[in-house]
């Protein structure tokens, strides 16, 4: 579970509701026309703007919001640094055992297809092809909850003016009038919370998201190649450290060690 998204989420509810009672009755806040009105609206437009099978696969999408663990940067540049060792000292068909024990399909393909003898140019293709596609199925996600956000306060107008015309109606009766626009205010309440406290900020989430795990591939794609190229294992960690914030890179070589026990772990059972 990503604590600061729940924490978000939480805090950002229990604040609103917090004012709302100080100010008045919650029970005003609560019309179920208003929100029927802009929640269907905005699926129903949803359904119009994408593809059925992108809408499906929101369940996944807020999967990666609120419980996908990525892998850290410095956790990735310790593998390939110890990646690099064990080609350096037995050669790069010897990799073949080590990249069973890798989590991550994108690093283990890149290492697999350097044990293959791939042509470098051929192996930095397949994979900047594959990151490429990667980044365009992130934005994908991203523009769904973007336009979600989008439509929620136009749908909020919508309500409300459907709201001011069921109120006009009734203006012969000025009793009426006060808790008419109040509920045709409702609607634009709605749809500012759903866009502000929902839609927006997990789309800003999945970009941070997919910056994070783009980078983590990148660095992947520059230590693949590192290793091919036969260059020494710290000169590779010195040239993968710089894509890291300083304060990240002293905690490599701590890792480095942890990462080096379990690949010569495996390794050593796979000869088993």
């Amino acid at each position: 579970m990503d604590r600061a998204t729940l924490l978000g989420m939480i805090g950002g509810i229990a604040v609103l509701t917090w004012g709302i009672y100080m100010g008045g009755s919650l029970s005003s806040y609560v019309d179920i026309p208003s929100f029927l009105i802009v929640f269907g609206g905005v699926i129903g437009a949803v359904f119009i703007s994408f593809p059925l099978s992108k809408v499906i696969e929101t369940t996944k999408i807020l999967k990666i919001v609120f419980f996908e663990k990525q892998l850290e940067a410095e956790e990735v540049i310790a593998t390939i640094v110890n990646l690099a060792d064990i080609a350096r000292k037995e050669g790069l068909l010897a990799l073949e055992d080590s990249a069973s024990q890798i989590k991550d399909d994108f690093l283990k393909r890149g290492i697999l297809l350097v044990v293959d003898g791939t042509d470098p140019e051929l192996v930095k293709s397949i994979m900047e092809t594959e990151l490429a596609f990667l980044e365009e199925r992130h934005k994908e996600g991203q523009s769904l909850f973007e336009t979600m956000g989008a439509l929620a306060p136009a749908f909020g107008m919508i309500g409300t003016i459907i709201g001011l015309i069921n109120m006009l109606k009734r203006l012969d009766d000025p009793s009426a009038v006060g808790p008419g626009m109040a509920t045709a205010l409702i609607t634009t309440f709605y749809g500012s919370i759903l866009a502000n406290l929902l839609f927006l900020p997990i789309a800003a989430k999945l970009k941070v998201r997919s910056k994070q795990e783009i980078l983590i591939k990148e660095v992947m794609i520059e230590g693949v190649l590192s290793i091919q190229a036969g260059e020494n294992p710290r000169i590779i960690e010195e040239k993968l450290k710089a894509f890291l914030a300083p304060k990240l890179r002293k905690n490599i070589n701590v890792k480095k060690g942890a990462e080096s026990g379990e690949l010569n772990a495996g390794k050593q059972a796979a000869k088993g």
